[in-house]
């Protein structure tokens, strides 16, 4: 759908409830998605505080993902330089260890659309094994191993892990 608009596009996603009986929260699309920017950054899916806010990344997570890219709010939240495209866009619930995971119909009913219209895109960082997964093939190997082997196989993709305090133990 390369002709689709983005602004409909954003519009529609904006508007889903397709996940809606599933979500304790209910619907509430987070996401930053510009027509013209260079780099793009996707992760796992707002959490409780982003879905509050509306805001992505408003939270600890954001907090640390700004602090290991050396930018400040200002910056990380001009449109016009990057774009925030979450797995999921709405906060899915709970799980025994933390969060659910991002619900897959949500990534698949509109992320290639949606990637379809960021023609300018330079430079992705994936956090965390969702958004690694999705953008690199299994054939890459596990987190650890794509994370020590990025510069090889694909220098335009930069894997990382999730900068969630969750992660403490593994950073």
């Amino acid at each position: 759908m390369p002709s689709e608009r983005l602004p409909a596009l954003l519009q529609e996603v904006r508007s889903c409830t397709l996940c809606a009986s599933e979500l304790p929260l209910g619907p509430r699309p987070v996401l930053q998605v510009p027509k013209h920017t260079r780099i793009l950054i996707v992760g796992r899916e707002p959490g409780t505080k982003v879905h509050a806010t509306g805001i992505p990344f408003n939270d600890p997570s954001g907090d640390r993902l700004r602090t290991w890219m050396g930018i400040d709010r200002e910056i990380f939240y001009d449109a016009s330089r990057i774009a925030l495209l979450p797995m999921a866009f709405c906060y899915p619930g709970r799980g025994k260890g933390g969060d659910l995971p991002p619900p897959r119909r949500c990534a698949e009913t509109w992320r290639t659309r949606l990637l379809a219209q960021l023609d300018e895109i330079e430079l992705t960082i994936a956090l965390g094994q969702y958004a690694v997964g999705w953008h690199l093939s299994e054939e890459h190997g596990t987190l650890t191993r794509v994370m020590k082997r990025w510069r090889e196989t694909t220098p335009e993709l930069v894997p990382m892990p999730h900068p969630s305090p969750r992660n403490n133990r593994w950073l």
